[in-house]
């Protein structure tokens, strides 16, 4: 029986030694097709729910809007948006963004723009991140010892990534949960932009997984200059970081974690050499 973002299962059970049949919640994933005034962008398997905030931050994300604002996201579909079980959303600029080129096949956790010769396209078209706020290593600490708590849906199923935003004394600005890690992430930053948020460079990005290029890659568009991962960047993701003027942070879990670009306040003073301020690319 499905119920929400999630589903009820029968599953067999072993238990120290014994096999016991009882019910389990397990996460619903399904596709969503994104689209930008209504031309065909891609279509990524996800966790159902803040639907309008992934597809708004999909596109932020992937650098689509250009100069365009969001004036508005909806379902949408050849008929009532109940038949195609909220499948299909189309971000709205007035059709003042450029035309997409659409993804072709699936959205998956190994999909997204790659390659030196993307940071390069990037780095021109962005520029390294400057007046962004450096964070305490107290400030890292807070946050992982909050975002377990508010994994609501982890906490019911294990089965969900989660991303964060927080702020310099470590407090949780927007929280998202989702099967695709990069779904979570955009799902914080479409929420933060559909709000009408400025203060992104006030803010840091936590995720629950590595730290891939596209994560980088999507905090660099958001203008958020520090990246907490609680697994490993790839080297994609430290070279673009550095690009970026983006604090990188790797390994996250406790009171232990490793700086790959940038800085961090509280570092022992014998990393002072090897860790760039805030700021600067290293």
């Amino acid at each position: 029986m499905r119920r929400g973002r999630t589903m009820r299962v029968l599953v067999d059970r072993l238990r120290q030694g014994t096999w016991q049949r009882s019910p389990d919640e397990v996460v619903v994933e399904e596709p969503l097709e994104i689209r930008l005034d209504g031309h065909m962008v891609a279509t990524t398997m996800r966790t159902p729910g803040h639907d309008y905030e992934l597809a708004a931050g999909f596109c932020a994300g992937d650098g689509l809007l250009g100069d365009a604002e969001v004036t508005g996201v909806r379902y949408c579909g050849e008929g009532p948006a109940a038949e195609f079980e909220y499948n299909v959303v189309t971000v709205e600029t007035g059709g003042r963004a450029p035309v997409p080129t659409p993804r072709l096949g699936n959205v998956s956790a190994a999909c997204g723009i790659c390659g030196s010769t993307t940071i390069t396209d990037m780095a021109a078209r962005l520029g390294p991140l400057a007046g962004t706020r450096q964070f305490s290593v107290n400030a890292v600490r807070s946050v992982l010892a909050a975002v377990p708590n508010a994994q609501e849906m982890f906490g019911r199923t294990g089965g969900l990534h989660a991303a964060a935003t927080f702020d310099a004394e470590g407090r949780i600005d927007v929280l998202r949960e989702d099967i695709g890690r990069h779904n979570a992430v955009d799902k914080v930053i479409g929420r933060r932009l559909l709000d009408g948020r400025d203060d992104a460079g006030a803010m840091a990005l936590f995720v629950s997984g590595r730290a891939s290029f596209e994560m980088v890659q999507k905090a660099w568009a958001a203008g958020i200059g520090t990246l907490i991962a609680v697994s490993a960047p790839s080297s994609l993701a430290i070279e673009s970081a550095r690009a970026a003027a983006i604090t990188l942070a790797g390994f996250a879990r406790g009171d232990e974690l490793n700086v790959y670009s940038g800085g961090l306040a509280g570092l022992p003073e014998r990393l002072g050499e090897t860790a760039a301020p805030a700021g600067a690319r290293p």
